[in-house]
């Protein structure tokens, strides 16, 4: 906990290249915790065996989110909903540096071994998967209320929604929290059905990556 707690203040204050490097040093430190907690790479959702069936679901996955991406954006109803204003001054180049670095790196490696991974794998151990999926959800969901500060004000589809005001910025807040949670849950059943780390990786990196993708295109 206070690894992950460290680590989400750096994300914020640092999110560029010092932020990867932390990314990546707290992926390793996690795997080491893990480890010295007794458990085992197949607790985390990286056993060596599971690794193609995982890297199947992640594929099948990537596909679908491409789907349904390309068609929310083609609909005039739901165009406005992948609109965000934080990628108004990105040029191309950025928008790649942030799908194929910043993202699968400095967002869906440290978050799915930390939540997915390590923590979902020594819980699961000790009280079962209801408990697992419960406080990985739930601490991944707190873990996005820094992100979400100025998310109200970011997406115009949310501005219509909670208003630019200090109270609708913390509805933006809390329903980021309890999205991002509903996904948490999401993403520990893709871990429990696949075996797989691969599988929730896959997922996250689609949903994020492309909705960089869309945001950019529909500047």
């Amino acid at each position: 906990m206070a690894v992950l707690v460290a680590a989400n203040l750096v994300f914020h204050r640092w999110p560029g290249l010092f932020g990867l490097v932390t990314a990546v040093v707290v992926s390793i430190l996690l795997l080491g915790v893990l480890r010295w907690a007794g458990g085992t790479w197949a607790d985390a959702g990286l056993a060596r065996g599971t690794l193609p069936r995982g890297a199947r679901w992640a594929l099948a996955l990537i596909a679908l989110v491409g789907l349904v991406y390309l068609a929310g954006a083609l609909l005039p109803a739901t165009r406005t909903v992948f609109e965000d204003r934080r990628y108004a001054d990105l040029g191309g180049g950025e928008v790649m540096l942030r799908v194929f670095v910043l993202v699968p790196v400095g967002t869906v490696l440290v978050e799915e071994i930390a939540f997915r991974g390590v923590l979902y794998g020594l819980v699961r151990r000790a009280r079962g998967t209801v408990w697992a999926t419960a406080v990985s959800s739930l601490l991944f969901g707190l873990w996005h209320v820094l992100p979400s500060l100025h998310l109200a004000t970011a997406k115009p589809a949310l501005t219509a929604v909670f208003g630019d005001s200090a109270l609708g910025g913390v509805l933006a807040v809390v329903a980021a929290v309890v999205f991002t949670a509903a996904a948490g849950v999401l993403f520990c059943e893709l871990r429990r059905r696949s075996g797989s780390l691969l599988a929730p990786m896959g997922l996250h990196w689609a949903v994020n990556a492309f909705g960089y993708l869309a945001g950019f295109l529909l500047r």
